[in-house]
């Protein structure tokens, strides 16, 4: 084969079209890889699937009938955008300046707000406990100072969820801002745009999927969690007993409410992503 044979072949090869077709079908798909995958595919699918055979569907509308149900579903849903929205708000930003600025620790920095993702939620529990507790090392002021408790209130179920949730946002969104090409902002500045204009007007609609994205991690961390909010914010039916707090409860006295309850967290979860999948999580 010549020279030229062998480049024309090599251009053809690596052709985009070629490149993703190739991708696609990857060949012939060895066995050694289909066995595992499949394996793992069973075992995440088979909970569900067994959730579903199990569930009490007879009985299902007189065990979500009760006000008690919708009281735990209506104070979940509240609690977790609250916490998305604070996330959002404090996460977007902690995001921006680990991608976009050059500071000292900035590595501890990342790994102190990757360490939530991490840390079992009842450790994270009892560590907000010890800062924002009544004797706390910032509640005791709060509460001195402006008579503001948050452990065992609604208030506590949105900083626990903020808590165990933001890391997801803003791990995201650094990834997003990081493969963001950079030169819009500073072809902006070069126009006279100050900095916080450029991130507003130029750096915000770029990353708006990752936003979206990180967003969604966000809020189903926050509709999911348990650990953190019950060491911080308790089990009080209408204050702080979210879904998954409800689901723990009803499993020791009564199993076919606690299936009944773990089907709506379920279907609000699909819902969620089957609505949000193609608009907001392109980033995924």
């Amino acid at each position: 084969m010549t020279d030229d044979t062998t480049t024309a072949a090599a251009g053809f090869l690596d052709a985009p079209g070629n490149r993703q077709r190739r991708a696609r079908t990857g060949g012939r798909v060895p066995v050694a890889l289909v066995l595992p995958a499949l394996i793992g595919l069973a075992f995440l699918l088979l909970p569900l699937v067994a959730l579903l055979i199990r569930a009490p569907w007879r009985s299902l509308p007189d065990q979500l009938a009760g006000a008690a149900v919708w009281q735990a579903l209506r104070l979940s849903l509240q609690t977790a955008t609250l916490a998305t929205a604070a996330s959002l708000l404090f996460g977007v930003p902690l995001a921006w300046l680990l991608a976009r600025t050059e500071f000292p620790g900035r590595r501890l920095v990342r790994a102190l707000v990757t360490l939530p993702l991490v840390l079992p939620p009842v450790v994270g529990g009892v560590a907000l406990l010890l800062a924002l507790g009544r004797n706390g090392v910032v509640g005791r002021w709060l509460d001195t100072a402006f008579g503001i408790t948050l452990p065992f209130t609604t208030s506590g179920v949105v900083v626990a969820e903020t808590f165990v949730a933001m890391p997801f946002l803003v791990i995201t969104v650094e990834g997003t801002l990081r493969a963001a090409d950079a030169r819009y902002e500073e072809a902006a500045a070069t126009l006279g745009a100050s900095r916080f204009t450029a991130f507003r007007r130029v750096t915000l609609p770029m990353i708006a999927p990752g936003v979206a994205a990180g967003a969604v991690l966000a809020w189903a961390r926050a509709l999911g969690e348990f650990g953190a909010t019950i060491t911080f914010a308790g089990s009080f039916p209408g204050r702080t007993q979210t879904m998954p707090l409800a689901v723990y409860l009803a499993l020791q006295d009564d199993p076919a409410a606690a299936v009944a309850l773990s089907l709506v967290l379920l279907a609000v979860s699909l819902a969620v992503l089957a609505g949000l999948r193609e608009r907001w999580t392109g980033a995924l």
